[in-house]
């Protein structure tokens, strides 16, 4: 019989045979958007997806025998398997680990090992078809030498006081965000196993495409379509995946979304739920399809 899994507030649950599974479903455990998976699928699912499991109120569904996607051989995405990613994570884990985020950022030294402790969890949080248990395994300690060193160079340039030199340090600000984003990815496992990732975006492209979006906000609305496209170009410089990583997401829906995110946040409170809004949407927008498949 196959086994059932279902993620919560960001942790995968089970395995479950499929009696103890119906139990859930009918307790209202797993509810229709409650992220699933069993043997023998391509990858997590809401279980409103999946014919038979939520309305038909009787067993699951009978899934084909087999093992979870990633235990083919090959890079990430072996399962040759596609899908959207999902974003799940409690409201109050979210808000209390931000919090201390936060504040240890105000501290300044602490930052490297505060910003790793926080995205090993929101990691953990992202869903991948046919990738189960993401994590991040970067150390803090890489990060050191290169965030000192910034730090002093712009007190240096600071006490020097030449316009030039802070112009300067702005772009060198861009390259170290280039450099992180090469580790970060280089850093992504599943099931505790490297995936091999890694981020062929070149460095001059990151400068280009960050100087075009700071110019785009002049525009008022622009950032928009350029933050869609950045994106796109973001997704397509990842390499070491038989998938293809594609972002669907519209300028359009990026601006409405962002002026409903920018008001709601006014107000303080709801910032961990139009958080959450967003990345699940952004995670909705971007697709994994076997190579190849979405080229007309």
């Amino acid at each position: 019989m196959a086994s059932w899994f279902y993620a919560s507030e960001g942790k995968q649950q089970g395995p479950y045979q499929e009696g103890q599974f119906r139990d859930l479903v009918a307790q209202g455990v797993v509810r229709p958007d409650t992220l699933v998976w069993s043997e023998g699928m391509a990858g997590w699912q809401k279980a409103a997806e999946i014919p038979g499991l939520i309305s038909g109120g009787g067993a699951p569904p009978m899934m084909p025998a087999g093992g979870p996607p990633m235990m083919g051989s090959g890079g990430y995405g072996g399962g040759g398997g596609g899908g959207s990613l999902a974003v799940d994570f409690g409201i109050l884990e979210f808000t209390w680990r931000s919090i201390v985020m936060l504040i240890g950022m105000c501290f300044i030294i602490p930052v490297p090992w505060v910003f790793v402790w926080y995205t090993k969890w929101i990691v953990s949080c992202v869903k991948v078809p046919g990738r189960p248990n993401l994590s991040f395994t970067g150390n803090a300690m890489a990060l050191v030498p290169w965030y000192f060193g910034f730090i002093v160079l712009a007190i240096v340039i600071g006490l020097i006081g030449v316009p030039l030199l802070s112009n300067l340090l702005f772009i060198a600000q861009i390259v170290l965000y280039w450099l992180l984003i090469k580790w970060m990815v280089a850093n992504l496992a599943s099931n505790g196993q490297p995936l091999g990732l890694s981020f062929t975006g070149t460095v001059w492209a990151y400068v280009g495409w960050s100087l075009l979006f700071a110019i785009s906000i002049i525009t008022i609305i622009g950032w928009a379509w350029v933050a869609a496209a950045q994106m796109r170009w973001f997704c397509r410089s990842i390499e070491g995946t038989r998938r293809e990583i594609v972002f669907n997401g519209s300028g359009l829906g990026i601006l409405w979304r962002g002026i409903v995110a920018a008001f709601l946040c006014g107000f303080i409170i709801p910032i961990p739920w139009v958080y959450r809004w967003i990345m699940n949407w952004f995670a909705s927008e971007t697709v994994l399809a076997p190579r190849g498949s979405l080229r007309t």
